[in-house]
């Protein structure tokens, strides 16, 4: 592996104000090598989904720097984080975000097709077919290019979730709690497409209390009381 693509620096975020004011990150300091996969884990509360929101640029640090490829995504406005954010990261949540009146194809092409417009799309829409499409076949779900979200397993859910997070090639891939909605067979399928993605070179920083997941991570860092707590695997 390369040198960190990714880096957090003394990253602090609060929420609320007065007698609801919460302070849940304390100073975070984290940086991710290219095609590493690192695991985050803690308990529930103790920050993680927030550091991941703001490592994927969705959410803002009150202070502290983001760095990709050692330019600050963390300050960038509007249309320049979009573009940043939208060609760099690839999102998977723990429930999938599917839209339930299109068809997983259609799922997985629509980010591409918002990504384009309507000016542009007429123009790619034949190549991002063709690489929906072979994404969703690399997923085991070349028999179910036109079933709606209502006609999958959660499993298969998860997995065009997966595809859709792919579209754009992106150069690291954030999961929080891929597998948290799902039973312990079909999680360990999620586990199985993510370290195979993984294998062929795809960074990727998954949140998880998944312990068989974890396991599996080059690395696993803990959060509590806001800060990463040291003895990390």
């Amino acid at each position: 592996m390369s040198e960190a693509i990714l880096e957090a620096k003394d990253l602090h975020k609060n929420y609320g104000k007065g007698q609801t004011f919460v302070s849940v990150l304390r100073g975070v300091d984290l940086a991710v090598k290219e095609g590493e996969f690192l695991a985050i884990q803690g308990a529930s509360g103790a920050g993680k989904s927030t550091v991941l929101h703001i490592l994927g640029g969705l959410d803002r640090p009150d202070r502290g720097e983001v760095l990709y490829r050692n330019e600050d995504i963390s300050k960038m406005l509007g249309g320049r984080l979009d573009a940043v954010r939208n060609r760099t990261f690839g999102f998977v949540f723990q429930f999938y975000h599917l839209l339930g009146e299109f068809t997983a194809l259609e799922n997985v092409l629509m980010p591409e097709m918002i990504r384009q417009g309507l000016l542009g799309w007429p123009g790619k829409r034949k190549a991002a077919r063709r690489r929906a499409q072979d994404l969703l076949e690399r997923l085991g779900l070349g028999e179910r290019l036109r079933h709606r979200p209502s006609e999958l397993s959660g499993g298969e859910q998860q997995r065009v979730a997966i595809a859709r997070a792919l579209m754009p090639e992106p150069s690291v891939l954030l999961c929080d709690e891929p597998t948290g909605n799902l039973d312990s067979k079909t999680g360990a399928g999620i586990i199985e497409v993510l370290t195979e993605l993984n294998r062929a070179g795809q960074t990727m920083i998954v949140v998880t209390h998944d312990k068989d997941m974890a396991a599996l991570a080059h690395r696993t860092v803990r959060l509590a009381d806001g800060r990463i707590r040291r003895g990390e695997k």
